[in-house]
C-alpha cells in the first residue's frame, strides 16, 4: 500500500495535506490567485472549528493553516490574522 493511499481528496484527485498541496496554496495566495476572507483569531476559535464553519469539514483545517502561513494548527495564539481561502480557488490549484 502506498503511503498516501487513503489520503482524502478535495475535488479532482490530488492528495491534500501533502508536500505538494501546502506550497501550491502558499504560492497561489502570494500571487493573488486565491480569494480569501481575513479574520483575527478569537479565544474560542480553532482552525478545525473555522474549517467546519466555512467549509463544512473540520478536517480541512490545514488549508487555512497553509493559507495563513501557520506551521502547526494547534499552536495558533489569539490575535493571529487568519486567511480563509475560497475552497473552489484552492481546488483549482491543488485538486
Amino acid at each position: 500500500m502506498k503511503r498516501y493511499g487513503r489520503t482524502p481528496t478535495i475535488g479532482i484527485g490530488y492528495r491534500y495535506g501533502t508536500s505538494f498541496a501546502l506550497p501550491a496554496i502558499r504560492q497561489n495566495m502570494d500571487a493573488g490567485n486565491i480569494r480569501f476572507q481575513q479574520l483575527t483569531l478569537q479565544e474560542s476559535n480553532r482552525l478545525d472549528i473555522l474549517a467546519g464553519m466555512y467549509y463544512g469539514d473540520g478536517r480541512l483545517w490545514w488549508v487555512i493553516a497553509a493559507a495563513s502561513d501557520i506551521g502547526w494548527g494547534l499552536q495558533v495564539p489569539v490575535g493571529t490574522i487568519i486567511k480563509i481561502p475560497d475552497l473552489a480557488d484552492v481546488s483549482r490549484y491543488v485538486g
